[in-house]
């Protein structure tokens, strides 16, 4: 039996669903960008909310979702400080893959 082979406490992933790692590589170009930077490298957003002095920015292509949360810290305007991806059909996509195939979308620069 699989499970009896398990540490206590740790849960494995669901069969069938894909798990994407967290980290920051590949998205220099994108985390610490302002929304006009944002706006230069994948053109104009889909869908622009705004909640209170947070600011999410999202961007869609055929391949992929992206979420860029822009935050503002002290009196600097809001920044990039987190990102989120996704496939069209909201399966998991690693985030740099997103951000290099939005990047070739019409209107990115």
């Amino acid at each position: 039996m699989a499970s009896a082979c398990a540490a206590p406490g740790v849960v494995a992933p669901p069969v069938g669903r894909t798990v994407v790692p967290y980290t920051s590589a590949g998205l220099e170009r994108v985390i610490g960008q302002d929304a006009a930077g944002l706006t230069r490298l994948f053109g104009q957003p889909d869908a622009d909310i705004r909640e209170g002095t947070a600011r999410k920015l999202q961007f869609a292509g055929p391949i992929c979702v992206l979420d860029a949360y822009l935050y503002p810290k002290g009196a600097e305007p809001p920044h990039v400080t987190y990102l989120d991806a996704r496939e069209p059909d909201g399966s998991a996509i690693d985030r740099a893959s997103c951000v290099a195939a939005l990047t070739r979308r019409d209107g990115g620069k």
